[in-house]
């Protein structure tokens, strides 16, 4: 089954009162790039969590974003900050020793001040953390793979309804093809015997000519290839590895056999049926660009 590179999932777990959400949303893209979006505490983490979204998602722009939310109930731990509370205490005594005037210093008038007591959150233990993030990230990477399967499956739809148009356009290319040199030979035998004795005929070069003409009109060659390139096109569709880069080169060799049969044509009912061709071809190539 093809898979799309655009995608979207998110994923949710909750340990020791700490909730971790983890987003990605991927894109069409040349390559694998993946980007990764962590809170400080899981920077250490940041090149696991690259390896295994490589492992499910092997191609398009990447963008991971891992958010933290601590619970309620876990709020946090009040801290004192004792080298910034001895220094008030100690502009405090200062100030009274300058002013002349008594009294002690009030504990609620040190606590109040901004950053003597800070809170911190408490620490989740690594054994949990893992867990939690593991099951974020895997819950995350399943709804995104699901997405591009459900957008692979519409793309491939789409493709195999034009390859059905682009084998009928063929088979009218290749109908037409044996015509043309044969018409032209009827029309020079006719523009011949209109000009009756005026002139000598030589009956060798005009078996020379029709040859010749015949021989730059020919496109089995061709017609032989795209049916091959066809046929591998095929296969791909059902391909259960990213199959996007493959596609793309094949789309390109099968236009490059339709150019050469619109460069042979001589013929305007020819040259028509190579324009729908080449009209369907490029559609099917801006479909193969979203394949991973």
């Amino acid at each position: 089954m093809l898979k799309s590179m655009t995608g979207y999932g998110k994923g949710q777990e909750t340990a020791e009162g700490l909730t971790l959400t983890v987003e990605i949303r991927s894109v069409n893209h040349r390559y694998s790039d993946i980007t990764i979006k962590v809170p400080r505490f899981l920077m250490a983490l940041e090149s696991e969590l690259k390896k295994k979204v490589a492992e499910r998602l092997r191609r398009g722009k990447i963008d991971v974003f891992v958010n933290q939310e601590s619970s309620a109930s876990a709020g946090g731990v009040p801290v004192l900050n004792l080298p910034l509370m001895t220094a008030y205490v100690a502009v405090l005594e200062e100030m009274r020793r300058h002013s002349g005037l008594r009294g002690e210093i009030p504990i609620s008038l040190l606590a109040g001040q901004r950053d003597v007591i800070l809170l911190r959150e408490e620490e989740v233990s690594e054994g949990a953390l893992r867990p939690c993030l593991d099951a974020a990230l895997s819950q995350a990477l399943a709804a995104a793979e699901k997405m591009r399967l459900a957008e692979g499956e519409a793309l491939q739809n789409d493709m195999q309804g034009r390859l059905v148009v682009i084998e009928e356009l063929l088979a009218q290319i290749e109908l037409r093809a044996p015509q043309i040199s044969r018409e032209w030979q009827g029309k020079l035998t006719e523009r011949l015997a209109r000009l009756g004795g005026e002139m000598a005929v030589d009956p060798q070069r005009i078996a020379q000519e029709i040859a010749i003409f015949a021989d730059r009109c020919d496109i089995t060659e061709e017609v032989v290839r795209f049916r091959s390139h066809l046929q591998q096109f095929r296969a791909l569709l059902e391909a259960a590895e990213p199959v996007g880069r493959q596609m793309d080169f094949l789309v390109q060799e099968i236009n490059r056999e339709t150019n050469t049969m619109g460069s042979k044509s001589n013929d305007a009912d020819l040259t028509r049926l190579v324009v729908s061709l080449k009209a369907e071809l490029e559609k099917v190539r801006e479909q193969v660009q979203n394949i991973e």
